[in-house]
């Protein structure tokens, strides 16, 4: 299974593991909320995760931009 990290906002691919078998622990999700995890994690048809996560340009802009806090998606 690979395990792809996009960015939610530039939708840019952040990081890639590939594990035949990961426990949630070590990626961390059992701290999400059930409603932030389906937000958050999804799996493509091969069986794949994708975890939605910010990159550090889009965090950047972000900071510098507090108003884009209100939007799904931006350019930078």
């Amino acid at each position: 299974m690979n395990i792809h990290y996009i960015c939610r906002h530039c939708q840019r691919q952040v990081g890639k593991l590939d594990r035949e078998r990961v426990e949630i622990s070590e990626l961390g999700l059992e701290c999400l909320t059930e409603d932030d995890h389906k937000e958050m994690v999804t799996y493509d048809r091969e069986g794949n995760m994708n975890i939605r996560t910010i990159c550090d340009s889009c965090e950047r802009s972000l900071q510098q931009n507090p108003h884009y806090h209100e939007l799904d998606f931006f350019i930078h």
